[in-house]
């Protein structure tokens, strides 16, 4: 809901937090409008209603915002209501779009009085125009060059008051003079499990689909704490309700379609669980490298990494080493396996990257 088909390979995930252009286009009827209907985030809403009430009492633009997180946590859907809550157009664009100051000066000179720029993943910028951003956020100016070599001539462009939202998934490649022009930053956090049973009710009625509340909590149970991977789900188990039910979605019928789609009950879909089941069975929980794992497991080293780590990591289930990838208790007795006798010598030498 404030958020970002069903392969569930490593390029196409059910449980893939990203969002394509297609599945854009759905989560844009799923998205609340205003900040009273943005379910979760409570300390960010809080403080985002503060900075722009503060603006329409002013009468001018809102400071610049910088929203920090995982993807598929509500960052386009903030910028969204920060433009409605100001009552000013948005214009929409990304930092791997912007590879010239060209490209970037082209948007700051059609931009209107009070319009908001979102910016998404504002730190893949390119250099230059990242520079060429310091000046127009702060001084709301930019300097274009016309010509080139020694006769090359700048020329001062004012621009309008503007409001620019950047959204990062990855803060800290954010160079410091770029990170303090904003007057404020949000970073948002993973949802809990009954703020996301709120984000699903909320979906199911703009959906017109009927649950029960069982059958949300068991959705929002295997969503890894992101509202736009609740709402696919809700949309699988919708179809499966449709076609193998009455339609009605119980906490049985959520289970069994999601069993379909080889999503169990942690959130854990096909890969992540033959990453861990050849850490655990092939090599006793680990140590191991990573690129002996991600053969192991017919994937690439980078996929394994990317992909699948970093939720396991988080649910305490993977743990990185220097000496390589570690399982955990809580892995084992996920997959009901008994862990190994430890020697005294152990086996850390044996599959190190």
């Amino acid at each position: 809901m404030n958020w970002d088909e069903t392969d569930t390979g490593a390029d196409q995930r059910l449980v893939d937090s990203s969002a394509d252009g297609e599945e854009q286009a759905i989560e844009a009827a799923l998205r609340p409008k205003d900040l009273g209907e943005f379910v979760g985030q409570e300390r960010v809403r809080e403080q985002l209603d503060l900075v722009l009430k503060a603006a329409r009492q002013r009468g001018g633009t809102a400071d610049h915002v910088l929203l920090s997180g995982a993807p598929g946590l509500g960052k386009t859907t903030l910028s969204m209501i920060i433009a409605a809550e100001m009552g000013a157009p948005i214009r929409i664009t990304s930092g791997p779009a912007i590879q010239h100051a060209g490209d970037l000066a082209a948007i700051l000179s059609s931009l209107t009085e009070g319009e908001v720029l979102f910016l998404d993943e504002i730190h893949r910028m390119s250099r230059p125009a990242e520079e060429m951003l310091y000046m127009a956020m702060e001084d709301f100016r930019v300097d274009v060059i016309v010509g080139k070599g020694p006769g090359a001539t700048a020329i001062p462009l004012e621009l309008p008051p503007f409001t620019l939202v950047g959204a990062t998934t990855r803060a800290g490649l954010l160079p410091p003079p770029l990170r303090d022009r904003f007057g404020f930053t949000g970073h948002m956090e993973f949802y809990n499990p009954t703020e996301l049973e709120r984000v699903i009710h909320r979906s199911a009625r703009l959906l017109d689909v009927g649950i029960e509340a069982p059958g949300a909590a068991e959705i929002a149970g295997r969503s890894r704490g992101t509202p736009r991977i609740a709402n696919r789900l809700l949309r699988r188990v919708r179809d499966y309700a449709q076609v193998k039910a009455d339609g009605l979605i119980t906490a049985e019928v959520a289970a069994r379609a999601l069993a379909v789609y080889d999503v169990d009950g942690r959130g854990l879909d096909r890969l992540d669980r033959a990453v861990l089941t050849a850490l655990l069975k092939l090599f006793g929980g680990g140590p191991v490298g990573l690129s002996t794992l991600a053969v192991a497991v017919g994937e690439e080293r980078e996929t394994v990494e990317e992909v699948a780590e970093p939720f396991l990591v988080r649910e305490g289930l993977l743990a990185r080493t220097p000496r390589g990838r570690v399982a955990t208790p809580a892995a084992w007795a996920h997959l009901g396996l008994t862990p190994p006798q430890q020697t005294s010598g152990g086996q850390g030498g044996l599959f190190e990257a």
